[in-house]
């Protein structure tokens, strides 16, 4: 066997061998325990809620009465795209007198693929001419604050 097929040999091994499989699976959010989900009844205070539960993900802006608790668990192979494996959701909703109304629990069956529109809205009366683009910066630079050269040094 010549010595340039033991080099080749080897070296296609080595490349070969670079390109493994790693897979990274990441946890976000802190949903709690199904155990603790069930501890929570209609009728209890947000105080109760939040000694059982914890602290929420979020509080939704427009209603400060709907609690959310949610995580998902995201994959990424290599230099791939990632894409999400699972997604866990629990919404708690409380009324005026803050008690529990409301316990939701969904998954990512649940949730609908919203489809991105790539149109664009042209804005009119947005275009520079030539000579402003490329010279509307000039005399617009003051070295020093305040307007007159040299006055607050």
């Amino acid at each position: 066997m010549s010595i340039n097929k033991v080099l080749l040999s080897g070296l296609l091994i080595c490349s070969l061998s670079a390109c493994s499989r790693d897979l990274f699976i990441t946890h976000n959010g802190n949903m709690p325990s199904n155990e603790r989900i069930e501890q929570v009844k209609l009728g209890q205070s947000k105080y109760e809620v939040k000694s059982i539960l914890g602290s929420p993900s979020t509080v939704v802006s427009f209603d400060k009465n709907t609690w959310i608790y949610m995580s998902s668990d995201i994959e990424r192979i290599a230099f791939l795209a990632s894409k999400e494996v699972s997604r866990d959701v629990l919404t708690i909703k409380f009324n005026e007198q803050n008690e529990v109304i409301d316990i939701d629990r969904m998954s990512e069956k649940d949730g609908k693929q919203v489809a991105i529109n790539e149109d664009k809205t042209e804005t009119l009366g947005q275009q520079q001419g030539f000579f402003k683009r490329f010279f509307g910066g000039v005399g617009s630079y003051m070295p020093f604050p305040g307007g007159s050269r040299g006055q607050n040094l």
